[in-house]
């Protein structure tokens, strides 16, 4: 087995205006994603992540540790969640990945040991 962090990106976008078709679409998608793991591997964790206006980004600057609220890059997306899961493969992983809501964009890396 392999480990994989799936990285989810969107725009950002008020919750609390989504229909119920919209809410139950995405509890769906995620569900179909989390079904398809369990099938075929494990999920290790998973989170959802506050938005970019909660977040800290420290950076050494000088020699010195530097903190500046909000993200470090500039982008119409933001980082939303993850999946941490082991799965048989990258083929594996892209078939979880493609379950998620179409409106993601989902990136998949190997998490790797450091020893």
């Amino acid at each position: 087995m392999a480990r994989y962090l799936i990285l989810i990106a969107y725009e950002p976008w008020d919750w609390s205006t989504a229909s119920a078709e919209t809410r139950d679409a995405f509890f769906a998608q995620h569900g179909a994603f989390s079904a398809y793991v369990t099938e075929h591997g494990t999920e290790v964790a998973s989170a959802a992540l506050g938005d970019t206006g909660t977040a800290t980004t420290v950076r050494h600057v000088d020699g010195e540790v530097v903190l500046t609220d909000g993200t470090f890059a500039e982008t119409a997306e933001m980082i939303g969640g993850y999946y941490e899961v082991e799965l048989p493969d990258l083929d594996a992983a892209i078939a979880a990945a493609a379950l998620l809501p179409p409106s993601y964009t989902l990136e998949i890396r190997p998490v790797v040991s450091v020893e």
